[in-house]
């Protein structure tokens, strides 16, 4: 099997892999990282969102291929116990939480979007995290941690 060296959350990494093994399958049972999640499998709840070079991707359908000499960031990544990062400490202060599972996906694409678009308005972040699920319902919370994040990142 090739071996595919890119980083995660700025740590080198290298693993010998199928070329199409997903990337989440790389992270959860190669690096033994316990987050993303694996959601649906079919990229369409959000639970396994990476960013790949700044940019959200659902981890369960991007081959390990395809982060060859690439930066991903897991949630883990964003910020630590210490020094979290606005949109992690925003999730906190809005008391987001319920089950956690999908606190992945949210946050990094909060962050990415707010990265890339400071001032987004509701209507984009609506859009940003368009496909995104949460089956606890706490939808209308993520979004006023978003906008939190927003604020304390302007």
């Amino acid at each position: 099997m090739p071996t595919v060296q890119f980083d995660v959350d700025g740590k080198r990494v290298a693993i010998d892999a199928s070329p199409d093994m997903p990337l989440l399958y790389a992270l959860r049972d190669d690096l033994k990282l316990d987050n993303p999640k694996f959601g649906c499998g079919l990229g369409q709840c959000g639970a396994c969102t990476v960013q790949l070079d700044g940019v959200p991707v659902r981890s369960c359908l991007l081959p390990v291929s395809a982060v060859a000499g690439k930066q991903v960031k897991t949630i883990r990544g964003l910020g630590t116990p210490e020094k979290p990062h606005p949109i992690q400490a925003a999730f906190v202060e809005e008391q987001v939480p319920q089950c956690g599972y999908c606190l992945s996906g949210w946050m990094m694409t909060g962050a990415a979007l707010l990265e890339s678009n400071p001032k987004a308005s509701d209507t984009q972040i609506r859009e940003a995290c368009a496909g995104l699920k949460c089956r606890c319902g706490t939808h209308v919370s993520i979004l006023r941690a978003i906008k939190r994040a927003q604020t304390k990142m302007a």
